[in-house]
Parts: structure tokens; C-alpha cells; sequence
């Protein structure tokens, strides 16, 4: 397991989606929403540096028949272990030559709880700078303890439900 590097906001962060974005959208279905979510998403935040992308589907059994192919087909790896422990969401994860993450996308039903909480998430870190401030300086500190990126995503939920409620 590598460190878990936090870098300061990169300003190409929200670029590198809209491409992605454009990929995406020329080979899924036309009912799907593309959303740029994760901490690359807040101007300002610090975040590892991969590029976190949620697709909204009316269902997963669209998602399942129309949009897993193209995307593995786009160069992802899907990862459906993680459906054991998150069956409301289908993940997927792309890396570059060097084998290190550089996007992730989260395939969700768009009214679904799962989607309206990380859209309400990302949305509050937009418009409250320093509450995203706070929230870069305790993922800078978690990144130092901890090696495992489970462990990281679990020692954040506090902060997180404190958004959320």
C-alpha cells in the first residue's frame, strides 16, 4: 500500500473532468447525469489527486444492461466486490501507466439517498470556504496516520455526518 498523498487544489482538477465527462457522455446512455463530486470538486480544497466522478441513472438495472460495458470499454476496471458492502452503487476505478489511480466513478440511481448526500456534501464544501478549509487540514492530518484508504474514508465519517445533519 502506497501513502495517501493530500496535494493542494490543482485549478486543472475541474478540466480534467469535463473531459472525462465528454468521454463519458459519447458512450452512455442519454438518461444518465455526470457529476463532478469528491474534494477536486471544491474550488480551494485540498484532495487526493483523482478525479471522483458520480453518473446518475433512474436504475441500476439500466446501469447494469447500458453502462458498465462502455465504461470498462473507456479503460476503467470495475470493481464489483464492493457491491458485498455498497449493493446501491456500482464503482469503477481507472489508472494511468505508472498504475496509480487518477479517476473514480460512482454509478448511482440520481434519487437515490447515496446521491442526494454526496451532492449535498460537495455543495456545502462549495459554499462554505471555511468549513473546507477545516476539512482540508483534518484530511491532511488523517493522510499522516494512516496508510490504508478504508481507514482514511472511515476516520473522516464524523466530520461528514456533521455536515449531513
Amino acid at each position: 500500500m502506497a501513502k495517501i498523498i493530500i496535494s493542494n487544489h490543482d485549478p486543472l482538477w475541474p478540466q480534467l473532468f469535463e473531459e472525462e465527462k465528454k468521454n463519458l457522455a459519447a458512450v452512455l446512455p442519454l438518461h444518465v447525469i455526470i457529476e463532478h463530486i469528491g474534494s477536486t470538486s471544491v474550488p480551494g480544497l485540498a484532495a487526493k489527486p483523482v478525479i471522483d466522478i458520480m453518473i446518475g441513472v433512474p436504475s441500476l438495472e439500466i446501469a447494469d444492461q447500458l453502462c458498465i460495458k462502455p465504461i470498462k470499454n473507456l479503460g476503467y476496471i470495475y470493481v464489483p466486490e464492493y457491491e458485498e458492502h455498497a449493493p446501491e452503487r456500482r464503482y469503477f476505478k481507472k489508472l494511468n501507466q505508472d498504475n496509480v489511480h487518477t479517476h473514480h466513478i460512482h454509478l448511482v440511481e440520481y434519487d437515490s439517498p447515496w446521491w442526494k448526500r454526496i451532492l449535498h456534501f460537495r455543495d456545502y464544501l462549495r459554499s462554505h470556504p471555511e468549513v473546507a478549509k477545516e476539512y482540508a487540514e483534518l484530511k491532511k492530518s488523517l493522510s499522516a496516520k494512516f496508510i490504508d484508504t478504508n481507514e482514511y474514508a472511515n476516520a473522516k465519517t464524523e466530520f461528514v455526518k456533521n455536515i449531513d445533519d
